[in-house]
């Protein structure tokens, strides 16, 4: 290993070795060999650049898709020692002229700039009048039409080499790249696939868990009191949503902040900061926080909705334990997050890009279905080779027995091919619940031998299971403005005969309130007023286990009331928004 590069590494960043991979890599580099670098968030792939940067004569330049990512990287580095600035909209014209002055002096070693500048030509020019050996491209996934961050600004990156007479050797960083996005990533910059380096995508030292049907504000304040000491970030899809979760910590005494695109920047600024200083020991946050975060000490990561995509969930799940410690990401599923991504999804400005969006989203749904390990579908999502069992994940550590449901799924697989393979996942659940609904008798399905023959079910439940089978590549979805089910070869086998399905037992929910709820008696009464009213025993209104999973699961709007035990389309025209004021009036 090169001696410059060790004592770098000592002198300034306190390391008496390189982690794994990064010797090869800084060694590539030094080399004047053009590298592609995909490295788990946490894995240190600053120090890919940062330890040439100081090798190198010259300024080594920065594209950093982030304000705060970028002086996140510069405080770090200025308090190591080593003459760092960057150049963005926070800066005034004269601040931008003063960096640019003590680059052309040689005073700086690493120049973070944010790639929407590199569209001013007259700036441009400026940056070619500089000595600059090393371009390193941060974010690279961003360069990449098929990445989940695309970012158009980023094309300009692929003729930026050109504007120096000496070409500089250049690197391209990333955390979360599928096969297709490196590929796109080594073409569009002329990387050789030999100068690619994967140091493997696995973090063992994340505990991963999918929690389905959990009440997820009584989970969420009782896992945030149980680590009570301890750094954590909770994710939420929108920014009700974070408002809603930040309130409801904050009214438990918890010391929280939030961050979401709806504050001024000051205040995000100033959230932030009260979060990587300490002052609060949580941050309730929508996407929009964490690129660059350097805060090492998150112990959880809580997705209080499913992310749109796997290469977002584990760049964010990624943020915990960057410092190698033992630490949890779990996610909180309910069957409403699909509905708001896709809502999300739709809101695309790009509408090219829709169907590749809800490709990857339905990658994310299994993911939340699948039995297998956790760790490991991540793993085999960004085609890593070196998958295996984590031993501690959710699915990892569960013990509960499994059960035979080979006929089920060939009732399930046996119905979507009745129907012709062109519907979806919805009306098929309706038709083997044997639905009355204008959709299942205008098709005529209510005259197939499959109509029913999983009515024991609910349609919830058989959507549920349905989900599953598509974990298990069972069931094939073909995307497009309303998604369709298809049977692949293996569901073919099990219709066949050939292959059996297991499938855990459903897990025993416990509940988080007991019966002296004083909700429980709020919503007791208001039964007793229906069913008075309709003359009827309140258990035809709604039983008390109904009452109890409100109780339980506190939903707040229409979507969430479905998700109650007992609750149909029917009773949530007639009693939802009677429960629905009562829970939000009682909460």
């Amino acid at each position: 290993m090169n001696t410059q590069a060790l004592l770098h590494l000592k002198t300034y960043f306190g390391y008496d070795s390189f982690r794994p991979g990064q010797t090869q890599i800084i060694e590539n580099v030094l080399e004047s060999k053009d590298t592609l670098v995909i490295m788990p968030t946490g894995g240190g792939k600053s120090l890919c650049y940062q330890i040439p940067a100081l090798c190198l004569d010259g300024t080594t330049l920065v594209i950093s898709p982030l304000i705060s990512l970028m002086k996140d990287q510069v405080d770090m580095l200025t308090n190591s020692g080593i003459p760092a600035a960057f150049i963005n909209s926070s800066l005034s014209f004269d601040e931008v002229q003063d960096v640019l002055y003590a680059v052309r002096s040689g005073k700086i070693k690493l120049l973070y700039i944010a790639p929407e500048r590199l569209e001013n030509e007259r700036f441009c020019m400026e940056l070619s009048q500089i000595k600059v050996p090393l371009l390193a491209i941060d974010e690279a996934h961003c360069i990449s039409q098929w990445g989940h961050d695309f970012r158009p600004s980023y094309r300009t990156i692929q003729g930026l080499a050109n504007l120096w007479e000496q070409k500089p050797t250049v690197i391209a960083l990333t955390a979360t790249a599928t096969e297709e996005v490196s590929a796109d990533i080594q073409q569009l910059l002329s990387i050789d696939k030999e100068n690619t380096f994967i140091t493997g995508f696995a973090r063992e030292n994340l505990a991963f868990s999918v929690l389905l049907g959990e009440n997820k504000e009584a989970y969420v304040k009782q896992y945030v009191k149980a680590n009570s000491n301890e750094a954590g970030i909770i994710y939420a899809a929108t920014r009700k949503s974070v408002e809603a979760v930040y309130e409801m910590l904050s009214r438990a005494g918890v010391a929280v902040a939030k961050y979401h695109g709806g504050m001024f920047e000051e205040d995000r600024t100033y959230e932030q900061n009260r979060f990587l200083n300490d002052e609060v020991q949580v941050m309730v946050a929508t996407n929009a926080f964490g690129m660059g975060i350097n805060k090492t000490n998150v112990r959880y990561v809580l997705h209080y909705n499913m992310p749109r995509n796997m290469e977002s969930y584990y760049q964010e799940a990624g943020r915990a334990g960057r410092d190698g410690l033992e630490s949890e990401c779990i996610l909180l599923y309910a069957s409403s997050d699909e509905q708001t991504q896709r809502f999300l999804i739709d809101q695309a400005q790009d509408r090219s890009r829709i169907p590749l969006e809800l490709e990857k989203l339905h990658k994310m749904i299994d993911y939340c279905h699948t039995e297998r390990c956790l760790q490991s579908y991540i793993i085999d999502y960004f085609s890593d080779p070196t998958s295996s069992n984590c031993g501690k994940c959710g699915n990892c550590t569960d013990d509960r027995p499994q059960q035979d449901v080979t006929t089920d799924a060939q009732k399930v697989l046996s119905c979507i091919v009745r129907m012709g393979q062109k519907f979806g996942k919805q009306l098929t659940a309706s038709v083997l619940a044997g639905s009355r609904s204008k959709k299942v008798t205008d098709f005529n399905f209510h005259k197939l031998p499959t109509y029913g023959i999983l009515k024991t079910m609910n349609a919830k439940e058989i959507a549920n299971f349905i989900e599953f089978l598509i974990a298990e590549k069972l069931i094939i979805v073909h995307n497009g403005q309303f998604p369709t089910l298809a049977i692949s070869d293996l569901g073919k086998d099990v219709l066949l005969g050939k292959h059996a399905v297991l499938r855990k037992q459903a897990r025993i929910i416990k509940a988080q309130v007991d019966t002296n709820d004083p909700l429980f008696e709020v919503l007791r009464q208001i039964r007793k007023e229906i069913a008075d009213r309709e003359k009827v025993p309140p258990f035809v209104v709604f039983s008390d286990k109904s009452l109890k999973d409100m109780c339980m699961r506190r939903p707040k709007n229409s979507s969430q009331f479905l998700e109650v035990s007992g609750v149909g389309e029917s009773k949530l025209e007639k009693y939802g928004k009677t429960f629905i004021d009562a829970i939000i009036a009682n909460s």
